[in-house]
């Protein structure tokens, strides 16, 4: 008998027919002898209605004095989505309980919309789990120290099974979503993309941060710290398929490099449309400077991704990084009111029209020339590239959003990547 832990995406709960569907599947794999755990997301487009709802209230939504408020709102999709499923349970005669975050409980810090994980409580679900029954948790939410109710962001719900899924030590993470594993690349944008049956925590951890959807980048990192083994694979096949078929379908995020891995020298094409490029123009070419800039982006809870800083000229520098768009219009705000005056620069420019594409792959550790040919094949295609960030398995470069598409692609060939596997 194993532990389980099954993730479902919005998609997967979005109607009354397709949590009847997850139930019998849920119920196929306890029956078979597994203590079953599951975390299902909120009703697919139900956090953006009640997000939406609070904006009609106070459209000032970037407010951080609603951000107490918003999470305990958002947070009620997912306890809908748990007790739905756990109802479902029980009428196909599967024993089972349903428990918010807070409840288990799953305790975070108090960073609300944004919060992070710092332990979970396994006891009451243990003895549940002992008792035969099938334990739904609410992804997405926690409490923090006070009690109060707090949100992980988009995406969290993966990150609160691969949580539980550690804190139980599962033998495996399976989650669930509308598509049936990890690509090459969005086969919306190249339909020649391939599916890929094994992938190492490594690259998924770079794919998912920049800027593949299948998987939150949260829980890669929760996935690979806590050796959590994470299988991606579809809601929409019959439920009941063959149960040994179904647990080798997908693709297995391993921790393992192995050979036929390694002969693949780019594993996939990942892009991102969601950044904006921000300058501070005419900095003070001097130590600190840095600090002074990114310091007071980092104290107001934004994430900053690439970073460039050009060659001084006169004493003076321009200093570039990229943000999500979401948090763009407040970070120029930002700089614009405290950080430009205490550093005597001349401007705050951004551009919120760019994006980012990059090529991942283990193999690119032993292989020369592999970023030459990206900029190769950039440049025969006529784009330009603005910044370039590189890692030992993956380069990434932003350009201009027009040319996305056409990027992706042409690399995607380049590399092969619509060959099939050797």
């Amino acid at each position: 008998m194993a532990l389980i832990v099954h993730k479902y995406g919005g998609t997967s709960m979005g109607s009354t027919e397709r949590i009847r569907n997850v139930a019998k599947r849920v119920a196929k794999w306890a029956r078979a002898g597994h203590q079953m755990v599951v975390v299902p997301s909120a009703m697919s487009g139900e956090t953006n209605r009640l997000l939406g709802l609070a904006k009609e209230l106070a459209p000032s939504k970037a407010d951080s004095a609603y951000n107490r408020e918003l999470d305990m709102l958002a947070s009620t999709g997912e306890q809908a989505s748990s007790a739905l499923l756990a109802i479902a349970l029980q009428a196909e005669g599967q024993p089972s309980v349903s428990y918010a975050g807070w409840q288990v409980p799953i305790r975070t810090n108090n960073a609300y919309t944004k919060a992070r994980i710092e332990s979970i409580d396994d006891v009451r679900v243990r003895a549940d789990l002992d008792a035969g029954k099938v334990v739904i948790i609410t992804g997405f939410q926690g409490k923090d120290e006070h009690d109060n109710i707090t949100t992980l962001g988009r995406g969290g719900s993966d990150t609160s099974a691969v949580a539980v899924a550690a804190a139980l030590k599962a033998k495996e993470c399976l989650i669930y979503t509308d598509v049936d594993g990890v690509y090459t690349t969005d086969p919306r944008v190249v339909p020649e993309a391939r599916r890929l049956e094994t992938l190492c925590f490594e690259e998924m951890l770079e794919m998912a941060s920049l800027g593949s959807k299948v998987l939150q980048i949260r829980s890669v990192e929760f996935a690979g710290k806590y050796k959590v083994p994470l299988r991606v694979l579809s809601s929409f096949t019959a439920w009941d398929i063959d149960i040994n078929e179904e647990a080798k379908s997908g693709t297995l995020i391993t921790f393992e490099e192995d050979e036929k891995m390694e002969q693949a020298i780019v594993s996939g094409i990942a892009f991102n449309r969601d950044e904006a490029k921000i300058s501070v123009v005419g900095v003070p070419d001097k130590p600190g400077i840095a600090y002074q800039i990114l310091g007071a982006v980092a104290e107001a809870n934004i994430e900053v991704d690439m970073i460039i800083q050009n060659i001084s000229k006169d004493g003076k520098t321009d200093f570039s990084f990229t943000v999500h768009r979401n948090d763009y219009a407040r970070t120029t705000d930002l700089l614009k009111d405290k950080v430009l005056p205490a550093l005597g620069a001349s401007d705050v420019q951004g551009d919120t029209k760019i994006c980012k594409v990059s090529i991942v792959g283990i193999g690119m550790r032993s292989h020369v020339g592999v970023a030459s040919k990206m900029f190769r094949s950039l440049s025969e295609e006529g784009i330009n590239i603005q910044m370039i960030s590189t890692s030992e398995i993956k380069t990434s470069v932003v350009i201009d959003e027009k040319y996305m598409e056409l990027a992706v692609r042409a690399l995607h060939k380049a590399f092969d990547l619509d060959q099939p596997a050797a």
